[in-house]
């Protein structure tokens, strides 16, 4: 999404803390549960940004940043992170295997003059899925010789499973807001990578976001990348469609951790994120 062309010509309201179906709430607890976090493989580093990192990126950057706080949700056993800016959770493990690397921020002008957060979202990765595919290449490398390299490329066009949570949190936004909005991002984005033949394959994608389907603050919507390049598109837990493109998929990822993410420091917290991730799973099969 190059620019998220959305009418907003209202004023932002409030945020009440309400939500359009029922879903869990999470809590962060007031002191880090370490031990908790490394049962589940990830703990998150707070920054100015409160950009989330995993644990493997706190040794390999040697940070001093304070880690936040985990803690179960409502007595079951996933962990979840909520970003302070918005109020929103992200579940730190989704289907089962996918991590927690990152959370940004969709932030969109309104009127050139003030700056809203449209949603926030929180990009996963499957770690053996990120071994399996790219270890041979960058299994010897440093976070520093990334920069040399191919990494971003390789992770969005590699047969990985990944996910892009996006939680709403404009009050006033409806689908066809977000339906418009996809239309333009994406479309920029198949024009870039495959030329101006993918309208039909665009129209494909937008159809799913109907107008019957209600958002609202709080709503969920995931971004699903299965094996074999199919994307799978999931609203408020409902699952509203599917299709196998390996452009496609790179398409919405490189919205996040692509050349011009929506949040540059997202991206680079997800970047190293997913390297450290690649490590970790190297350094487990060596021993």
């Amino acid at each position: 999404m190059a620019s998220l062309r959305v009418p907003f010509s209202f004023p932002q309201p409030p945020k009440p803390p309400r939500h359009s179906f029922p879903r869990p709430s999470y809590a962060v607890a007031a002191s880090a549960a370490v031990g908790a976090a490394a049962t589940i493989g990830f703990v998150a580093a707070t920054r100015n940004s409160m950009n989330l990192l995993t644990p493997f990126l706190e040794s390999t950057l040697n940070s001093s940043a304070l880690l936040a706080s985990l803690s179960l949700a409502d007595n079951s056993a996933a962990h979840s992170v909520v970003d302070s800016r918005t109020g929103l959770s992200f579940p730190s493990v989704i289907r089962d295997s996918q991590q927690l690397l990152g959370i940004g921020l969709r932030k969109k002008a309104v009127l050139g003059l003030k700056n809203i957060t449209v949603y926030a979202f929180g990009v996963y990765a499957d770690s053996d899925d990120l071994k399996e595919s790219l270890s041979e290449k960058y299994g010897k490398l440093t976070v520093s010789e990334l920069q040399e390299k191919d990494f971003d490329k390789d992770v969005m066009e590699g047969d990985i499973r990944m996910t892009v949570r996006l939680q709403i949190d404009y009050e006033k936004l409806r689908v066809g807001f977000v339906r418009n909005a996809f239309e333009e991002s994406i479309g920029t984005r198949l024009q870039k990578f495959g030329g101006s033949n993918n309208k039909a394959l665009l129209r494909k994608f937008t159809s799913q976001f109907k107008d019957e389907y209600e958002v609202s603050r709080g709503s969920v919507i995931d971004l699903s990348k299965e094996r074999g390049h199919v994307l799978r598109t999931i609203v408020d837990g409902k699952e509203v469609g599917s299709i196998q493109s390996q452009i496609l998929c790179r398409a919405i990822l490189d919205l996040y951790i692509g050349e011009e993410p929506f949040d540059r420091q997202a991206k680079e917290d997800i970047r190293r994120a997913l390297f450290s991730t690649l490590q970790k799973e190297l350094k487990k099969k060596a021993k």
